[in-house]
């Protein structure tokens, strides 16, 4: 089943929805940043993701390639979605900064982000 959920930044300056399953499957990169922020990844279609409110709060962050484009709160500095290097015709929501109450963790898959360029292809498409 699919449902609508809500979620943002520490300081609440970022909100936003996403449209995913109430079991979430979810993937756990350890690269250099990922692992450090204990980012949760939810990757969905642009089209499943909206931005409520906040774009005026949101800093971007580059590195290494230059294709992912990290967003953070400019306030609490939580980065709560980002476009990822792997799909950047998607989204990248952290399940940690969903609202409780909608969803479950069916899954959360390890990736080996230290070798992305060897395990980007384990990581399949975007979800319909």
């Amino acid at each position: 089943m699919m449902a609508t959920h809500a979620g943002g930044c520490h300081c609440g300056a970022v909100r936003f929805e996403v449209d995913a399953p109430e079991v979430l499957e979810l993937s756990d990169c350890n690269c250099s940043i990922c692992y450090v922020v204990g980012y949760q990844h939810l990757k969905v279609q642009k089209t499943a993701f909206r931005l409520l409110k906040g774009e005026d709060a949101l800093s971007s962050y580059q590195f290494n390639s230059g294709v992912a484009q990290h967003f953070f709160c400019k306030t609490c500095g939580v980065k709560s979605f980002y476009v990822p290097r792997s799909h950047p015709d998607g989204i990248s929501v952290n399940a940690r900064c969903l609202d409780a109450g909608t969803f479950e963790i069916g899954s959360l898959m390890p990736f080996e982000g230290q070798k992305w360029e060897k395990n980007v292809n384990k990581l399949g498409a975007l979800p319909d």
